[in-house]
């Protein structure tokens, strides 16, 4: 059984060309040693090393011809590599022959290696298939955007059927890994948590795949996305329908679910603005938290909203408060919500409400659909197992 996604420390592509480029005409046993030298070197929560300055930690840390590699491996490449995360990146070059020992045992180029420092699309494209970058554009292709959360139960499916590495701690940090290589080839963008592919993303997918007429599991996602978002604007526009108490008990219900406690909807009047009302355990504290809602889908909030609530504080014996709207906010607001010495505002505009809201299912609920895929790797281990009776049996 062939088995893909081979590198669980998966680099970033100009890391492996910088390594590539510092470890030609070197001996391999060399690279070994610097690799054993440096894990030796990882400390304790008693020791701990701080590996940010190469130039320093190298000199006291390594010695003799390991620290001299060291030194070159970090000196070589633009942007340069830091030699304490270069393992990911041998592993990578030794797994796919992109650099092999000759008699001498020093590293030379390899034709595969020559293609993939050309970026030659159609070895980017082998390795993109066996290292699993390929699903992981396919699963954001039929998405509007996704988090990481969102992505790793496919993630983890898909690694389970073609990688001896699949716990869910490996295949998190497997993800997290591949969406960084693709965000620096520009395959895919990031906004805060959330990705997206990007047009070349998909044409990338596109040239990399084999034509297919039948894709029925791609129709099938690409169509409950697109029920998926229909559901979030019909969230929305309720939302915007609601009477202002209706809206104020809705985030109160919310909160509830998030774990506050003593929530309150406040009276019309005398509330200083503010509509909600609760406490939140912080660590072994509980913390008065107000709240205010603008049930405002088409306005941007300004800073003044953020000091009237701020002013509202001590009327509530509040030491922090969260401003929700339906718009959103200004980029002044980022910077005042956080003011130095003042007490915090979280801002929640209408796109992290809806997202909260469908988190906790408040005002919208989540259905399981079953969907059936053969797995035909099981055709695979009976053949496996035959072939290992015939052999006992001569």
């Amino acid at each position: 059984m062939t088995y893909k996604v081979r590198t669980p420390l998966f680099p970033l592509y100009h890391n492996v060309r910088s390594l590539m480029g510092a470890i030609i005409g070197v001996e391999k046993r060399r690279v070994v040693q610097l690799n054993n030298a440096i894990k030796e070197q990882t400390g304790s929560p008693q020791r701990t090393v701080d590996w940010g300055d190469p130039d320093s930690w190298i000199v006291d840390l390594l010695t003799g011809d390991a620290a001299g590699l060291a030194l070159r491996v970090w000196h070589f490449g633009d942007p340069p590599l830091n030699p304490r995360h270069m393992y990911g990146a041998y592993l990578f070059i030794n797994n796919y022959g992109l650099l092999k020992p000759d008699l001498d045992g020093k590293y030379q180029i390899t034709a595969k290696g020559d293609a993939f420092l050309a970026e030659q699309p159609d070895i980017l494209q082998e390795l993109d298939s066996a290292e699993g970058l390929l699903y992981i554009l396919e699963l954001l292709s039929v998405k509007e955007k996704a988090k990481t959360s969102e992505l790793l139960t496919d993630w983890h499916i898909y690694l389970q059927q073609v990688s001896k590495n699949n716990t869910q701690s490996t295949a998190k940090d497997a993800l997290r890994r591949r969406l960084q290589n693709l965000v620096e080839r520009k395959l895919i963008g990031r906004a805060g948590n959330y990705y997206h592919i990007v047009k070349q993303g998909r044409d990338w997918l596109s040239n990399s795949l084999p034509a297919q007429q039948d894709e029925p599991t791609r129709e099938v996602l690409a169509a409950l996305n697109a029920y998926n978002v229909k559901q979030k604007e019909a969230l929305h526009h309720a939302l915007c329908q609601m009477t202002p108490l209706q809206f104020e008990r809705l985030i109160a219900e919310l909160l509830e679910v998030m774990g506050y406690q003593d929530v309150e909807v406040t009276k019309p009047s005398g509330d200083l603005g503010v509509d909600v009302v609760a406490n939140v355990q912080v660590g072994i504290t509980t913390v008065r938290e107000v709240v205010q809602v603008k049930r405002m889908a088409h306005t941007t909030l300004t800073r003044p909203f953020i000091d009237q609530l701020r002013g509202a504080l001590p009327y509530h014996k509040a030491i922090r408060g969260t401003l929700i709207t339906l718009g959103r906010f200004a980029k002044s607001c980022a910077e005042a919500a956080l003011f130095p010495g003042a007490s915090p505002i979280t801002l929640i505009d209408g796109e992290r409400l809806i997202a909260l809201l469908i988190a906790h299912e408040v005002g919208i609920r989540k259905r399981s659909i079953e969907m059936l895929e053969v797995d035909f790797t099981f055709a695979v281990e009976h053949e496996e197992y035959k072939i290992q009776q015939y052999e006992f049996a001569d």
